[in-house]
């Protein structure tokens, strides 16, 4: 076997060089690299495409040979398929920002088909990569390659702070408190593409003369893969008779404390939950004696009031989710009773938001359970001074910062602690993973 050492083989006349005859073997031994700095043909392609670094985010046409990032967060768009490719050509498309379900990709079919039909096409998957091919004037392109990012899983775990809104207070006199929201925590591990959809339950408005307040609504997230996690909306408290017993919740609401005899006293009403969320509400135990019962709290009971004086509501728990430690779901607390001309002092909030209980003599009114802590709202006291409503609900979400996409809805407050990203819904919204 002879051989030949040059640097360059140039055409002894014209621009064409031919390697062999028909029949012969080109052989290129292992180890060797060939680079193409011009122009190939008819070696067809091998279903790869120089992918760009240019990201699309408008209208524009494709060339054989290329893969386009295409980006639709401002706006839906078109890319549009070369006008006279031939067999072999190829042209790929990635859904760069996981957009496509929001705002879609159209497929401009330009002069041939797509899938043998002669209509464009419509991409509308979340985070899909595709590789078409040109076949033939029959067909025209066709997909030979889809793939998705969920094909190549991201998981990491989220944690989640999920409360309710909570209870409110009972109206009239001698009410009880209002429940807080429920309370639940949860720790899942999430792939990365999926929509977390948020709901933060309102608190439960206040009872006016003669009504219970009303439950708080509930909270929740939800989304594919994920675990579903519903905190039920604290109870609301009761009041005087016939609505003297506190309504289930995450927690109980607080029984009214008007009362002739201890078959007629009102009940704090365990939370109606599994599993539990919170705690019963408190009561009056004395005959005689108007005191009304505390809220429950996520922490701890509503406190039982053996006398005028209205009973705190039960505390809520702590959390650290946020990177410092806050107490939320707190119960409301009972009103106080003017018998005897004595004024009945109010019960306090429990600590978590919970909202003041009112009194008669001297007249304060109720307050309302804080706001975005599902706290349960104070109880009323007398016409004038009726039950407070309870507080909205939250929903918070701890992220490892290196996980953290950025894609949200409903304009949550996002922070960081430490190595986490924390978005906190204090109304409805999502979080794409």
């Amino acid at each position: 076997m002879s051989k030949i050492e040059v640097d360059q083989v140039d055409p002894q006349s014209g621009t064409t060089l031919t390697l062999g005859t028909s029949g012969d073997t080109v052989n290129i031994p292992s180890g060797v690299t060939i680079t193409n700095n011009g122009t190939q043909t008819g070696f067809g392609r091998t279903g790869t495409v120089n992918w760009q670094s240019s990201i699309k985010t408008a209208n524009f046409t494709a060339a054989s040979g290329e893969g386009y990032f295409c980006n639709t967060t401002g706006g839906a768009f078109t890319l549009t398929l070369p006008a006279s490719p031939s067999v072999g050509d190829i042209v790929g498309f990635k859904d760069y920002a996981s957009n496509f379900s929001t705002a879609n990709l159209t497929i401009g079919r330009n002069s041939q088909n797509i899938e043998g039909t002669a209509l464009d096409a419509n991409v509308s998957t979340t985070g899909i990569a595709v590789l078409c091919v040109y076949a033939d004037a029959t067909k025209g392109w066709l997909v030979t390659t889809s793939g998705n990012k969920s094909d190549m899983p991201q998981s990491y775990d989220i944690d989640f702070l999920v409360i309710a809104g909570g209870g409110g207070g009972g109206g009239w006199y001698y009410s009880g408190g209002g429940g807080a929201g429920g309370y639940r925590t949860s720790t899942q591990t999430v792939d990365g593409g999926i929509t977390i959809t948020v709901t933060v339950g309102d608190g439960g408005t206040n009872g006016g003369s003669g009504a219970r307040g009303t439950n708080g609504s509930d909270s929740s997230i939800s989304g594919s893969t994920l675990t579903t996690i519903t905190s039920t909306g604290g109870g609301g408290g009761g009041c005087d008779s016939p609505n003297k017993t506190g309504l289930n919740g995450g927690s109980g609401g607080g029984g009214s404390g008007y009362t002739s005899s201890s078959s007629q006293k009102g009940l704090g009403n365990t939370p109606s939950t599994t599993p539990a969320q919170g705690f019963d509400g408190g009561y009056n135990s004395q005959a005689a004696d108007y005191g009304g019962g505390g809220g429950g709290g996520a922490g701890e009971l509503g406190f039982i009031s053996n006398n005028d004086n209205g009973a705190d509501g039960g505390d809520g728990v702590a959390s650290s989710i946020t990177g410092s430690s806050v107490t939320r779901a707190g119960g409301g607390g009972g009103s106080g009773s003017n018998d005897g001309g004595a004024g009945g002092t109010a019960g306090a909030g429990g600590a978590g938001g919970g909202g003041a209980g009112a009194r008669q003599t001297p007249a304060v009114n109720a307050t309302a359970g804080t706001a975005n802590t599902g706290g349960g709202g104070g109880a009323g006291s007398d016409p004038s001074a009726v039950g407070a409503a309870g507080g909205k609900g939250v929903v918070i979400l701890s992220v490892p910062t290196a996980n953290y996409s950025g894609t949200t809805s409903g304009t949550p407050t996002v922070t960081t602690s430490g190595s986490n990203t924390i978005i906190q819904f204090n109304g409805t919204g999502s979080y794409t993973t």
